[in-house]
């Protein structure tokens, strides 16, 4: 199985090489649309052949490999046969392949109800070179080549996972709008544990909470139809490819919605109760149109301001969450000890009517679009204990490239190990022997009400998990060592920077002339 996984990504890696090769003078946020709706395209069609051929062996028994509805019963979208993979494989090298696809792209909307408005048609634009764009279908039609058809689907959803990843980083600070870096999800699901019930995401991006959740399902022994997902997403762009994103899973997308006003002005969830709220909403915002909310119903514990989401946010979470519900979402580290514009006040009163379950200081340059630091909140209603479990992980993580840090698999074991075995603990009031939960200095802490009252409701871990005890002493040589190597590695990347400017000048020169 490891190996296999190892295979996987590095097909993926290669893949991700190749097709980024291809993109040429093309942005990388315009050829995200590109790649990511061939690959889909790709995926239904190999899941219609597979169900085709079946169809085929059957037409003695009165089966029709073209009739619509024998793909419907399967779960499978239909694909006309000027959409089949084999037909764009075929036209490739067609200086009109651009509007071959586009017109693809068109047919599979018309035969699929559920696809209306979502699939991509910018093949047959002047700046896609129609060589290019040949190249990447052959590229494309090798995924999977020499797997069970079985397979293609799960190797494609994981190819679309990580080249949504590669792009967002690809775009930086845009990349963020419609990606949770994968190592902030998986932390997340872990955490939540979302083994059943309704899912709930009112900022759902490009979908990878829910691919995670599902993910969780899976590897826990679960069904996929064991939770049920909701969403809502204002950017119709990035609703796409959430859509396009779950289909490839073979998850249920009917309730994610999008309308351009967005969660708070037009909540397409209103009865909505969720069992599990999985978020990651945009930092600080400001513009939220909070001035026309003053009177909204969802300010239980006090009115956000205008002129900051983040509370906001919070309270639409708890509005929607059922009488046993529980959330976990990252916010901006500020929201633990802000108290302008009435928020400490908001963040006190969430306090004292026991909804906040843990918080988790996370490490700096994890996310693509803010340097902003950032923490995680959980919250749970029907809660049993009033301690609150704070985590400091500020010193986890690694760098993998000068500007961005993931989060190991080791660290998000260890975080959320930590999570669930004070869950334990805190059940049976720190008496149960089976526990294995203990506060760490530097690391965790379970307080009590009284000790978050007397710190004036601030939430910060590190108010209350103290300074890491340490044995050693600071090595002064081995950081000035870490110090010149990292120094070393950011000159090699501003030294190729610089020479993929001058080459990209160069061509722009001699095109100009």
């Amino acid at each position: 199985m490891a190996k296999e996984k190892k295979v996987e990504e590095l097909l993926e890696v290669a893949l991700w090489k190749a097709a980024d090769k291809l993109r040429k003078n093309i942005d990388a946020a315009e050829y995200k649309h590109v790649v990511l709706g061939l690959v889909f395209l790709k995926y239904i069609s190999d899941s219609f052949e597979e169900v085709y051929n079946q169809l085929l062996e059957e037409i003695d028994d009165g089966a029709d490999p073209e009739d619509k509805d024998e793909y419907k019963a399967q779960n499978c979208f239909f694909v006309p046969p000027n959409a089949r993979w084999n037909h764009l494989l075929s036209n490739a090298k067609q200086p009109h392949i651009g509007k071959i696809v586009d017109e693809a792209m068109d047919e599979i909307e018309r035969e699929n109800p559920s696809l209306k408005g979502v699939l991509p048609k910018v093949y047959a634009r002047d700046n896609l070179d129609s060589k290019s764009l040949g190249e990447l279908i052959d590229l494309i039609g090798n995924i999977a080549l020499g797997d069970a058809k079985a397979r293609s689907a799960d190797v494609l959803g994981h190819v679309f996972e990580y080249f949504l990843g590669e792009f967002a980083l690809a775009e930086g600070k845009q990349g963020g709008q419609f990606y949770t870096p994968k190592s902030v999800v998986e932390l997340l699901v872990s955490m939540l544990a979302p083994y059943n019930g309704r899912v709930f995401d009112p900022c759902c991006g490009s979908g990878g909470m829910f691919v995670q959740s599902e993910k969780f399902v899976l590897e826990h022994q679960g069904k996929i139809n064991d939770i049920s997902i909701y969403g809502q997403e204002s950017n119709q762009t990035t609703w796409r490819l959430c859509k396009m994103n779950l289909a490839i899973r073979g998850i249920d997308s009917s309730q994610v919605k999008w309308n351009s006003e967005g969660s708070f002005l037009n909540d397409a969830h209103k009865d909505l109760k969720a069992d599990l709220i999985i978020a990651n909403p945009p930092f600080n915002v400001s513009d939220w149109s909070g001035e026309l909310l003053r009177n909204d119903a969802r300010w239980k514990f006090g009115v956000p301001p205008a002129g900051n989401a983040n509370y906001a946010w919070i309270q639409h979470f708890l509005y929607h969450l059922a009488p046993t519900g529980r959330a976990g979402f990252v916010l901006a580290k500020g929201s633990l000890t802000s108290n302008t514009s009435g928020e400490g006040e908001i963040r006190k009163a969430l306090i004292e009517a026991n909804l906040v379950d843990c918080i988790v200081n996370l490490p700096a340059k994890l996310f693509l679009n803010t340097q902003i630091p950032a923490s995680l909140w959980f919250m749970k209603r029907g809660r049993t204990t009033q301690d609150i479990l704070f985590i400091d992980a500020r010193n986890k993580g690694h760098l993998i490239n000068r500007r961005t840090k993931v989060l190991s698999h080791d660290d998000i074991e260890e975080i959320s190990q930590t999570y669930h075995n004070w869950k334990t603990f805190s059940r049976h009031s720190g008496l149960d022997p089976e526990s294995t939960y203990q506060d760490i200095k530097g690391f965790c802490k379970s307080a009590s009400l009284d000790e978050v009252r007397a710190l004036g409701y601030v939430l910060t871990p590190g108010r209350y998990v103290g300074l890491e005890e340490s044995e050693d002493e600071f090595d002064f040589n081995e950081r000035f060592t870490s110090l010149q190597k990292e120094l070393r590695e950011q000159m090699r990347e501003e030294s190729a920077l610089n020479e993929r400017i001058i080459t990209n000048l160069a061509k722009i020169k001699v095109g100009d002339e």
